[in-house]
């Protein structure tokens, strides 16, 4: 037997050669790698970028015979970056939840409590999940999308973000059928649960849309108003959230009768009845976002394409004094056509001059466009969607604009009633009942009052201000708005009967003119004849 020591200086030298052989196999490979590196940069410089594409092609299916692993990749975004992934958004909120964990580079946002965080991994970060005995790889990355070499551009290229799933090709079937399925439902349950909503509106500077990710830009929404709490007729009330619930559930109905599943609204009334309030009502009784769309902020009718394009399902899209808005769509030409109508052709030439002056920077949606994108067919690029159009005067509208399958309700938010009254009563001042509400009661029915100016009314203006003192606030500006009814009336009569009273004596005037005209005809005639017949020889 050999000693000890030999024995362990034998074993020693075999590690030693061990080891050098690894390191010296170690060494080739660094080298075989570096030389391929070098040979294929060489090719992807010099070489035509067809021959290029064909060899990189190749590789990789060469590769694919020996590599183990399957590959999918989730992109933020889908159609040609049209529209944002809603699986892209699914896995984001997976990984946040149950894979955020084990990362150990995270980026923090605030969830839908402002006080609370939500970690969700980094870009280029790794983590692992497991599925049932199968272990996948997620990995989050991004790039820039390379734009044309002929167009220069002064601003960021964008960025395509993308989420990457990894795992052995033994797994394929359960991964794709069960796990992937997972991950998705998953994902949008702790998206809803999470879900905050916002308000968004539209930006009006065009130089940026080539390298914006979106033309919206957004706050978080967090107006209180509910329809409990508006000052409204309850059976009326009581209408309206009826159709809003049933189409939120209305889904499969839509797709079987073969329309979008989108709703309009037609919101009119004078000025300080509760339409913004409505809008805001509508949206937390749905649990919708907000896209506050101005139209004057719009370049053109494809702009305003893709900006449906990149709205949201369960959105609520509104555009506020819609009357206003087609005005100035339709203004340039009117203006022309009186101007050229008229008698002074110098001001009229200076119209036309500030008008083309003008013409580049101005919006030029038009009517068309804009039905277009009420109900056209890019209207039906997405689900759950209410457009909500608000006017003071529907009259002014064009009837194609407002017609039923575009606007398909109409409500109509007048003077505040009695029962909207006992509404404002219970929320600004907790009172169901007061010996004063038969007198307001008396006044509302005699004049014409908003919930704005109510409201306002019942407002404390002081720390004193009890119930009583603002009642009789609003009881003395009811009667101040009846006597200026009433005065305004009587004015309006005094003015319809002196209208009247001018108009009687211009008549008879005129009349007066033509009996004196008419009898110094007749005697210029009589003359005539007498000197006709003086002048006749005898």
């Amino acid at each position: 037997m050999l000693p000890a020591a030999m024995l362990g200086g034998i074993v020693a030298k075999k590690q030693r050669q061990g080891s050098s052989a690894l390191t010296g196999m170690l060494a080739n490979m660094g080298s075989t790698i570096a030389t391929f590196m070098f040979v294929w940069a060489i090719i992807r410089q010099y070489c035509p970028p067809v021959l290029s594409r064909s060899f990189e092609k190749y590789t990789r299916r060469l590769m694919g015979y020996f590599y183990p692993y399957i590959r999918i990749s989730f992109h933020e975004f889908r159609g040609d970056r049209l529209r944002h992934s809603e699986a892209y958004a699914a896995v984001e909120a997976y990984l946040s939840a149950n894979c955020s964990k084990d990362a150990k580079r995270l980026k923090a946002e605030t969830g839908k409590d402002i006080s609370s965080l939500t970690l969700s991994m980094d870009e280029y970060e790794r983590v692992t999940d497991e599925f049932k005995g199968a272990t996948v790889w997620w990995v989050s990355t991004s790039k820039i999308v390379s734009q044309s070499r002929s167009s220069i551009s002064y601003y960021p290229e964008p960025e395509k973000r993308i989420y990457t799933i990894t795992f052995h090709k033994k797994h394929r079937e359960l991964i794709t059928k069960s796990y992937l399925e997972h991950v998705l439902s998953k994902g949008k349950e702790i998206r809803v649960r999470n879900r905050q909503r916002k308000l968004y509106t539209n930006t009006s500077d065009h130089k940026l849309s080539g390298h914006r990710q979106t033309g919206w830009s957004h706050i978080v929404f967090e107006h209180p108003a509910t329809f409990e709490s508006m000052a409204m007729e309850p059976e009326k009330k009581r209408e309206i959230v009826e159709d809003l619930l049933t189409f939120s559930k209305s889904k499969d109905f839509y797709a079987k009768i073969g329309k979008a599943w989108k709703r309009g609204y037609l919101l009119y009334g004078p000025p300080g009845t509760g339409k913004s309030t409505m809008i805001a009502a509508m949206a937390n009784l749905l649990n919708y976002d907000v896209y506050d769309l101005e139209l004057t902020a719009v370049k053109d009718n494809t702009e305003l394409r893709k900006l449906l394009i990149d709205t949201t399902s369960k959105s609520i899209i509104i555009i506020e004094d819609i009357d206003c808005s087609l005005d100035l769509t339709g203004q340039r030409k009117d203006k022309t056509e009186k101007s050229s109508d008229g008698e002074n052709e110098k001001l009229s030439k200076e119209i036309a001059k500030k008008e083309a002056k003008e013409e580049g920077s101005g919006s030029k949606v038009t009517l068309s466009g804009l039905l277009n994108f009420i109900d056209g067919l890019w209207s039906a690029s997405g689900g759950e969607r209410l457009i909500v159009f608000t006017t003071n005067y529907v009259e002014k509208l064009d009837p194609a604009l407002i017609r039923r399958g575009r606007m398909d309700m109409h409500i109509e938010l007048s003077y505040c009633s009695f029962e909207g009254f006992k509404v404002l009563a219970k929320n600004y001042l907790d009172l169901e009942m007061h010996t004063m509400f038969d007198v307001v009661q008396r006044l509302i029915g005699e004049t014409k009052i908003t919930p704005a100016d109510v409201a306002e009314n019942l407002m404390p203006k002081s720390l004193l201000d009890d119930a009583e003192t603002r009642l009789s606030n609003l009881i003395g500006a009811l009667e101040e708005a009846k006597e200026k009814a009433a005065k305004k009336e009587k004015e309006a009569k005094k003015k319809d009967e002196d209208v009247k009273e001018n108009d009687t004596t211009e008549a008879t005037k005129k009349k007066d003119e033509d009996v004196k005209e008419k009898g110094t005809t007749m005697e210029d005639a009589v003359q005539t004849k007498v000197d006709e017949e003086t002048e006749k020889p005898l």
